[in-house]
């Protein structure tokens, strides 16, 4: 934030939101309540989006997250949304705090539990994480050879002083999933010829 983003010159952002984005994590403890809230916003949004991107997989369906999770988080990824974010509401109001209801905080967990032994724990999914490993560490030794095909804002940090790995790793680490792997493409794979 300080040296990436507006090419190299960095965000200007408050304590607060520098708080909310160091603390996060599972084990961090926001010192603000709108770290508390981007903290549960994370959660919401790891859940909801890595349910949906494995029914669209085909590795999950709606019907498989067990019925006592579905009747109290929702069955849909709209209601799923709408049942989180009204319950952190009511449970906040009032309140010097950002909290989750008792069971809805236990449904998450368990949600979370549900997504561990059938996504991120899957054969399925799994077997797609040794190939973007590779990508990656392809596009990172590539990147060390031919330094110069960087965008310019990652050069200039090379000229301030970076290390010339870290300012690598921080632009392989910048790539979206399709931007890494057009990237790839664009790199390794020949382009077939057109009469």
């Amino acid at each position: 934030m300080d040296r990436l983003e507006k090419k190299g010159q960095g965000l200007n952002l408050t304590y607060e939101v520098r708080d909310g984005i160091l603390n996060h994590q599972t084990i961090g403890k926001p010192h603000t309540l709108e770290g508390k809230v981007v903290r549960f916003s994370d959660k919401i949004a790891y859940i909801h989006h890595d349910m949906d991107d494995a029914v669209r997989a085909g590795i999950l369906t709606e019907g498989d997250v067990p019925a006592e999770i579905r009747k109290v988080i929702g069955s849909t990824p709209s209601s799923r949304l709408d049942h989180f974010i009204h319950d952190i509401v009511t449970a906040s109001m009032g309140k010097n705090d950002i909290i989750m209801s008792e069971p809805m905080f236990e449904a998450m967990m368990k949600m979370r539990e549900f997504m561990f032994d059938n996504v991120y724990q899957n054969p399925l999914a799994k077997s797609e994480e040794s190939k973007a490993e590779v990508l990656m560490e392809t596009l990172y030794h590539h990147f060390m050879r031919h330094i110069d095909e960087m965008p310019e804002e990652y050069l200039d940090l090379l000229s301030e002083g970076e290390a010339k790995e870290q300012v690598v790793c921080d632009y392989v680490a910048s790539m979206t999933d399709r931007s890494a792997i057009a990237m790839y493409e664009h790199i390794y794979i020949p382009k077939s010829w057109s009469i």
